[in-house]
């Protein structure tokens, strides 16, 4: 069977900004006003979207309750303002729309509570190259006492606790949506939780959509640590983003 090796072209990076998951309660919900009142100085912008959930505060998995009515689980809002120093939020059913009419605050009994996050992975059409390390740390258990032989003894090892950074070169543009150029600002946000990279190894359409089952890739939530810009005469502005995964990636390497 013929063997196709991938080249870079198959790859391709998709982001979630960092500082766009957040929590809240039956009281932080006002159905006078249709505001929600979720932690300040997230990083949710206009237009943004969001999708609402019940999860357990304690285990962080999915809760037990009741969104505000019409909220409804799995359904793409957007936001249409949000002040940073207050947490007020307000979201739409379209982009640009009106806003969503709150007409309960549900239910969600401690320790389930509301959340409201970044719907989903969107494609950062301004990078370079992306890079991804993924090592296991050694854990010496030699022992001592070992019955002395023609050779040296060796030391012996396991395996312990995984780790991985990354680095992602994206360019500098003169618009201010571009998710490259957001991404270069997420480095300096304060609350991280939401950021997450999805780096497809191959990415493959079906239909002209993006098809899950037939590209590979791994995804993560992840920290930025830093941003190096690289500014000269002779070439595109751009800037080398370093990450590196706040818990275990998801390999997904199969077509299947």
């Amino acid at each position: 069977m013929a063997t196709t090796v991938l080249s870079g072209t198959s790859g391709a990076l998709y982001y979630k900004p960092a500082g766009t998951t957040g929590t809240f309660k039956e009281t932080d919900v006002n159905a006078t006003t249709d505001v929600i009142t979720v932690a300040p100085y997230l990083n949710f912008k206009v237009g943004d979207p969001v999708k609402f959930s019940v999860v357990n505060g304690q285990t962080g998995g999915a809760g037990t309750g009741t969104l505000p009515a019409p909220l409804s689980a799995g359904t793409t809002y957007y936001v249409i303002s949000y002040t940073a120093n207050t947490g007020a939020l307000q979201v739409s059913a379209t982009a640009g729309g009106a806003t969503v009419a709150i007409t309960d605050d549900g239910t969600a009994v401690t320790p389930n509570e509301f959340q409201v996050a970044y719907a989903d992975f969107v494609a950062v059409g301004q990078v370079r190259d992306w890079s991804f390390e993924i090592s296991r740390a050694e854990i010496d258990v030699t022992t001592i006492g070992q019955t002395p032989g023609q050779y040296v003894p060796f030391r012996s090892y396991i395996s312990g606790f995984g780790d991985g950074t990354g680095t992602a070169t994206v360019y500098m543009t003169d618009e201010d949506a571009a998710m490259s150029n957001r991404m270069i600002e997420d480095v300096l946000q304060r609350q991280q939780t939401g950021a997450a990279f999805k780096l497809y190894t191959d990415r493959v359409f079906s239909g002209g959509t993006l098809s899950e089952t037939l590209s590979r890739s791994i995804a993560f939530d992840a920290v930025l640590t830093s941003a190096s810009l690289n500014i000269n005469p002779d070439d595109a502005q751009s800037v080398t983003v370093n990450f590196r995964p706040s818990g275990t990636p998801s390999f997904d390497f199969a077509k299947s």
